[in-house]
């Protein structure tokens, strides 16, 4: 994808202006893509990189924002990616992503992404990029899961839909939780980790705790302790906020990585390369179009259950 760096002073009219609002108004694309173009590092601020959309913006500041060009494509349809659609009706559809897959293309992973099978099963998702809902290499895209993370998403064929969902995400009324295999016993049987997470300054693609970071919740409960091969604990995680790698930087945070999670733990050779036990198991949200409130669920994949035959304590 090549991209249209657009460059301007900040004029009078705009200082004190939130970063993402300003952005909106001068590339002329929503609030959500804007918001998009600054979680992917698009957009900078004298020449550093924005994280923080709320921040404002300072008269004769320099403001940077990497725009795709005009014409540009997208995602190509690929009819060979392989998922599970749970459900699908004309304004949502929630799919299981296997672990190994990745949602949209990034650095080393142009071909053989989620979007790209969405959209050869879901032409329809391409008009909310030409309607300037979604950026063009995230159509429909609520949430993600990770490559090693398997599990339910949600993803939204309307711009209603997509507003609905994404409002449901900021105001936690969306329910989503996950099974978790971390190392060693956890001790309380549930618990919540507050403490906020940004990208790391010593390694850029993994995150951490950090004092100036995005806030973070995460509650767990524990299911069941094991002792075979070595303790564990099994999780039940429930986001109540969404970062990048959110449980997994938390459970390490209190001394308890999830199995196999290579970067903020130790590889598990149980499990395949670039495989953690991670799975989002179930998914719940108020339906945009009639207003009930649904919910779907999703077993342990093969490679997660043959983890299960541990002996447990009490």
């Amino acid at each position: 994808m090549t991209d249209e760096m657009m460059v301007t002073e900040v004029p009078a009219l705009l200082a004190g202006v939130r970063v993402d609002r300003a952005v909106s108004m001068l590339a002329n694309v929503s609030r959500n893509v804007a918001a998009e173009l600054i979680a992917a590092g698009r957009v900078l601020v004298d020449g550093q990189v924005v994280t923080v959309g709320k921040g404002v913006l300072t008269e004769g500041s320099e403001l940077s924002v990497a725009l795709p060009t005009e014409g540009d494509p997208g995602v190509a349809p690929e009819s060979g990616v392989a998922f599970v659609v749970v459900h699908a009706d004309d304004a949502v559809v929630v799919v299981d992503k296997p672990a190994g897959l990745v949602v949209h293309p990034g650095a080393g992973h142009q071909e053989g992404t989620l979007v790209g099978g969405l959209l050869s099963r879901f032409p329809d998702l391409a008009e909310l990029v030409d309607a300037g809902v979604c950026a063009p290499d995230r159509p429909g895209i609520v949430h993600r899961l990770d490559k090693g993370t398997s599990g339910l998403m949600a993803v939204a064929r309307t711009a209603e839909a997509y507003e609905a969902l994404v409002g449901q995400l900021v105001d936690r009324s969306m329910s989503r939780k996950y099974l978790a295999l971390v190392e060693g016993h956890v001790a309380d049987e549930r618990g919540e980790v507050d403490a906020p997470i940004g990208r790391s300054n010593r390694t850029p693609t993994k995150m951490t705790i950090a004092a100036g970071g995005k806030a973070a919740r995460t509650a767990y409960e524990v299911l069941e302790r094991r002792t075979d091969p070595r303790p564990t604990t099994l999780l039940e995680c429930r986001l109540q906020s969404g970062r990048t790698h959110q449980i997994r930087v938390h459970m390490a945070a209190i001394g308890h990585p999830v199995v196999g999670d290579a970067r903020y733990g130790t590889v598990d050779p149980r499990l395949p390369s670039g495989r953690f036990f991670l799975h989002a198991f179930h998914l719940g949200f108020i339906h945009p179009t009639t207003g009930e409130r649904v919910e779907f669920s999703s077993t342990l994949p093969p490679d997660l259950a043959g983890l299960g035959d541990a002996a447990a304590v009490n």
